[in-house]
């Protein structure tokens, strides 16, 4: 009994992607079918680079194409990605990025920009093509968790236009205010200024093609959060917050701000940060000094994704302060949390986009 491609495609259309509860062949995952005899080689496309479930996605597959096609295949599954978005072509405004993913908390103190900074470069590790946007106009930390203090940007025309290079750190894009102010001094801006410095770190950089662009919001639910959501298209908003309740009560008004009917953000999911304290010397000891499972408890409530759990673990401060992330790490204690994390927010972003996708589709129907 020969394989054919009929045969292996009808075989991997029992295969569900468990996220997406379809399968693989009408997602268009399947590509590059080769056989050659009983040998069966194909790419599977996932819609990220993270995936966490790439290797039971690579084994349900070939255990399909012996199960249903030939037990004595010879199967090699290339992995491979291609990040989804629900963006038009059309959009002028950020026009090669993919996906755009704020990240807000209530209120200030509880680790935002660590939490992005972190997420960029995990990211970047993975593959995909990221940037990380400090729009914390009235306190911007990319400078420093990047080692670029007074860093000087360069800048192209482009069609009669000016345009700024972002900053290349670890295979992440970076812009932020603090390129163009000097650090030493207090920004002392009304609502409008701030708002027109925002909408340049958009306008007036060449990003290029992107997959993420993470932006570092301001803590809060003020004007700058207002004037992003009505100039940058928004993939979505992750919520920072630590288990304490004073945190939590904000965190709340956060979600309920990107949630709001004339604003209509999809909320990604919360972070829980600072979840509780390991000493280096003790790795399997938690305190829960902020409360224990605050973070989780309010996903639950809001019935939104908790994307992770952070502890608090002194190189992490550390690293932020020396200008290197400790995502980047090897022998962090908190890098497979940072990757966990990353991997459960590229997921939420496919899922969210698959979701938008069959709600536009249904639309014009």
């Amino acid at each position: 009994m020969s394989i054919t491609t009929d045969k292996v495609l009808s075989a991997l259309g029992q295969v569900i992607e468990p996220d997406l509860k379809k399968d693989l062949v009408s997602l268009g995952m399947i590509r590059d079918l080769d056989i050659e005899g009983i040998k069966v080689s194909f790419s599977l496309v996932l819609t990220t680079p993270t995936c966490p479930l790439k290797d039971s996605i690579k084994n349900a597959c070939i255990r399909a194409i012996l199960e249903l096609v030939d037990s004595r295949a010879e199967v090699t599954v290339n992995l491979t990605s291609r990040v989804t978005s629900t963006r038009k072509n059309d959009e002028p405004l950020l026009k090669g990025v993919k996906n755009i993913v704020a990240i807000a908390s209530g209120k200030g103190g509880v680790g935002k920009s660590t939490i992005a900074a972190n997420l960029a470069v995990s990211l970047a590790r993975s593959g995909a093509r990221t940037a990380l946007v400090d729009a914390d106009i009235y306190g911007p930390s990319v400078p420093v968790m990047f080692d670029a203090l007074n860093h000087q940007l360069e800048a192209i025309e482009q069609n009669g236009h000016t345009r700024v290079i972002p900053l290349i750190r670890h295979g992440v894009k970076l812009l932020s205010i603090g390129f163009f102010v000097d650090a030493s001094r207090a920004l002392i801006w009304r609502g409008p200024m701030a708002s027109g410095a925002l909408k340049q770190l958009f306008t007036d950089a060449d990003w290029g093609e992107l997959d993420y662009m993470i932006i570092d919001l301001p803590p809060g639910t003020g004007d700058i959060h207002l004037s992003l959501v009505q100039t940058v298209p928004l993939t979505g908003a992750v919520i920072v917050t630590t288990p304490q309740e004073v945190a939590l009560a904000d965190a709340r008004k956060a979600v309920s701000m990107f949630k709001n009917e004339n604003i209509n953000i999809p909320v990604l999911g919360i972070i829980e940060n600072m979840a509780w304290f390991t000493p280096a010397e003790l790795p399997q000891n938690k305190y829960y000094i902020f409360g224990k499972d605050g973070g989780k408890a309010l996903a639950e409530a809001m019935e939104l994704p908790l994307l992770g759990q952070i502890p608090i673990i002194q190189s992490v401060r550390e690293s932020g302060d020396s200008g290197k992330p400790d995502a980047l790490n090897p022998e962090s204690l908190a890098r497979p949390y940072f990757e966990s994390l990353t991997e459960s927010l590229a997921r939420q972003i496919s899922i969210t986009n698959a979701g938008l996708a069959k709600q536009a589709k249904t639309l014009t129907k």
